[in-house]
């Protein structure tokens, strides 16, 4: 495993590009902790807003090619950004066991709109 290779060769910092990517959740949060644990500069693209929320120091978002916004967690994942960038409607809540951003998501005008639908 190239992660395996970067912390034997004590690698300063990591480039990951979706390292969860097709892994069984348990294995995601497992790696994402290995990542953190490590104390090394990591940038890691991430479609999952959760695990960013929960793993990452500051956060990029780009939208179109180009960086939209930067910084915390918390100040960026945002229901107006996160409408604006991805076209979703969203809540976004800070879990009381753990501190950490918990972001549900939904379309604009709910299941069953017509706007929505996926039939014709």
């Amino acid at each position: 495993m190239l992660i395996a290779r970067a912390i034997a060769q004590q690698a300063r910092f990591l480039i990951l590009d979706e390292p969860t990517n097709h892994l069984d959740i348990r294995y995601q949060l497992e790696l994402l902790e290995l990542v953190k644990g490590l104390g090394v500069t990591t940038i890691a693209a991430l479609h999952d807003l959760n695990l960013a929320a929960s793993y990452c120091d500051r956060i990029y978002v780009v939208n179109n090619g180009t960086i939209r916004a930067v910084g915390t967690p918390q100040d960026l994942l945002q229901p107006d950004l996160i409408r604006e960038v991805f076209g979703v409607g969203s809540t976004v809540e800070t879990d009381p066991s753990n501190g950490k951003l918990h972001i549900s998501f939904f379309l604009d005008g709910g299941i069953g709109s017509k706007r929505n639908s996926l039939a014709p």
